[in-house]
């Protein structure tokens, strides 16, 4: 296991090492913003960052791949991703049948994602950064307030997710970032960061509050059943599970 992690970390170091930095990001200026499992009286502050406009696509990954064949389908170790990787791909080199090359790619694991970011000279959002970003709507760097703005949002997360639509497919916020949305669940570098114990973030009721069904009655705005279903997902992941609907994006300071 641990002769493994050390690959990983090698690979990943290899990847760094001819990494560049493609254009098609936005940067977001920094700010604080109340997360799910906070207080009001509790702001998390955001550093400025950059943020990809698109969550990354079957023809951008299939690049990667290309590329960097250890990551492809059948020579992945499966300590980094498991037996749903990529798996609804026609083979290493074919994307899933009558699925557009714009397409987000899914059924990808977090050290895939996170070992293609850092290939691009960038990496994962923090779930902080990604929350931060995803509050927006067109035209408020803040729309959780709008009950409109969430019953929007909880429409795309009930709506069939056929994996068919492309990139652009929803709407743009006032940052410029388009399908944080309505297309894929995005992974997030500290995904699992939330369930944290109560006793090391001296705050055991957040813990409480979080995972159990009555929380939300304090939730600190009308995003949260949105955002509580966010954080029951991310909670419910390992890091080498490939699941369907769950694509990336990457970020970077």
């Amino acid at each position: 296991m641990r002769e493994l992690f050390i690959t990983f970390v090698f690979l990943s170091w290899q990847l760094k090492a001819d990494s560049q930095i493609p254009t098609e990001m936005v940067n977001i200026k920094g700010g604080t913003y109340v997360p799910l499992y906070g207080v009001k009286s509790a702001s998390v502050s955001i550093d400025n960052f950059s943020l990809d406009v698109y969550p990354v696509t079957n023809d951008q990954y299939l690049a990667f791949i290309e590329k960097y064949p250890k990551w492809k389908r059948d020579k992945v170790i499966r300590l980094f991703a498991d037996d749903n990787y990529l798996s609804n791909w026609q083979s290493d080199s074919n994307y899933p049948l009558n699925t557009s090359g714009k397409v987000p790619v899914n059924s990808i694991s977090w050290y895939a994602a996170k070992t293609y970011c850092e290939c691009q000279g960038k990496r994962l959002p923090t779930t902080d950064e990604w929350e931060y970003a995803a509050m927006a709507d067109e035209t408020r760097r803040d729309a959780r307030e709008d009950s409109l703005y969430s019953q929007r949002i909880l429409a795309g997360y009930e709506a069939p997710r056929t994996n068919r639509l492309e990139i652009g497919s929803t709407f743009k916020n006032i940052w410029g970032v388009h399908d944080l949305h309505g297309l894929v669940w995005e992974w997030t570098s500290d995904f699992n960061s939330v369930l944290i114990s109560g006793e090391s973030r001296k705050d055991v009721d957040t813990d409480r509050n979080l995972f159990c069904a009555a929380g939300s009655v304090g939730a600190t705005d009308l995003m949260n059943y949105a955002a509580f279903m966010r954080y029951a997902f991310r909670g419910s992941l390992k890091a080498n599970y490939s699941v369907r609907n769950l694509g990336f994006r990457c970020a970077a300071e």
